[in-house]
């Protein structure tokens, strides 16, 4: 294989499939990258054996063939050659890369390519077509709130499920991690009737979200039971999907809150962001005292001393007193697009949801903590 290609389209690749790669490897070929080269073109693969991402990209391809490389340490030359640089790579023999450009050269060790394993090939069942903003807003209103803890690993990713809202069938993203929520929804592509409902994990949640940045495409998903594949542009990230149920969310959104709150969204962020400065690092506790046309919100510690807020509000039911962690209350209305955002909450016990005055496609619900 030999191969000219320039700096920023090959930086740009290997800075896609890269961070797909592990820093620490026990076996020592996912630590590359697979680089091939055929006419006018290179791709570059890169797995972990959950996550698999195949990039292809323009290049002067003088001899055809395949190699492998140190992922990371191809990224590290990559990125420091200076910029508008020519780059060549010609595999010079068993087991070595050389890499050229300008007065550089740099030998890399490679590992045979029939040892690299084979995850992106093979036909998947289901297959639809998502604009590339619809998903991006699937994944940026739901991702905060997928669970971290790895004993509960049926909710360490997105739930992406065919649904029914209002007699409307809709594709729906949940991710819960008990403490809070998140469902938010877009029309039903063609194609995306018959799904199975899918967990798709965080590391290609994240991976995906990057990829997404540079595209304005359709992004076509195809899906089984246990493996999804996102295809556009010149990429295909190919993930295993979490082997678990995700619990019946539905049962944890309450339907008869009949407290409702109207505020403006910016105005309760500024404030909830002012007074949980307060707030112990632990808990980081909030306390809203909801009235007639007012909210008052307040928090104390013992080594901070206290603050109190006072905000304008519709409202119009008997007086509430909820604490929440400001944390997860800021990043639920972070996600709130418009204006305002309405709470309908219970009592001070039970779960408050919270969603867009004008927007019904996402809903988040919140748990309350004693304060």
């Amino acid at each position: 294989m030999k191969l000219t290609i320039e700096r920023a389209a090959l930086l740009k690749s290997l800075n896609h499939v890269q961070s797909v790669v592990e820093r620490r490897n026990t076996i020592p070929i996912l630590s590359n990258v697979k680089i091939e080269g055929s006419s006018g073109q290179v791709s570059f693969n890169a797995t972990d054996m959950d996550l698999d991402i195949v990039e292809a990209v323009s290049a002067d391809v003088a001899r055809p063939g395949s190699t492998t490389a140190s992922a990371h340490t191809l990224f590290d030359i990559v990125r420091k050659l200076p910029e508008g640089s020519q780059v060549e790579l010609e595999q010079s023999g068993e087991g070595q890369l050389t890499l050229r450009s300008g007065r550089s050269k740099f030998v890399l060790a490679s590992l045979p390519v029939d040892d690299y394993p084979v995850m992106s090939g093979g036909d998947l069942p289901h297959s639809f077509t998502l604009a590339a903003d619809e998903l991006k807003n699937l994944i940026d209103r739901t991702r905060f709130a997928i669970s971290s803890e790895e004993t509960r690993y049926y909710l360490n990713g997105i739930y992406l499920h065919a649904a029914s809202s209002s007699g409307v069938p809709v594709l729906r993203a949940v991710a819960t991690d008990g403490h809070r929520l998140a469902r938010v929804e877009v029309p039903l592509p063609e194609g995306a009737a018959g799904i199975p409902g899918v967990i798709v994990p965080r590391k290609t949640v994240v991976e995906l979200r990057k990829l997404l940045d540079e595209t304005e495409v359709d992004v076509t998903v195809s899906l089984s039971e246990s493996k999804i594949r996102f295809s556009f542009d010149n990429a295909t990230l190919t993930s295993k999907l979490i082997d678990g149920t995700f619990p019946d969310y539905e049962r944890v959104i309450p339907a008869d809150n009949d407290k409702v709150l109207e505020v403006d969204c910016k105005s309760l962020s500024h404030a909830v962001d002012r007074v949980s400065a307060i707030s112990t690092e632990k808990s980081r506790a909030i306390k809203l005292a909801v009235d007639k046309g007012t909210i008052t919100l307040s928090a104390s510690s013992p080594e901070n001393g206290s603050a109190v807020e006072e905000l304008e509000a519709a409202y119009d039911s008997s007086a509430i007193e909820i604490g929440f962690n400001s944390r997860y209350l800021l990043e639920i209305l972070a996600q709130i697009e418009g204006d305002a955002a309405r709470f309908a909450m219970a009592d001070s016990g039970s779960p408050t949801v919270v969603r867009e005055v004008t927007d019904s496609s996402a809903v988040y619900v919140l748990m309350p903590m004693r304060v």
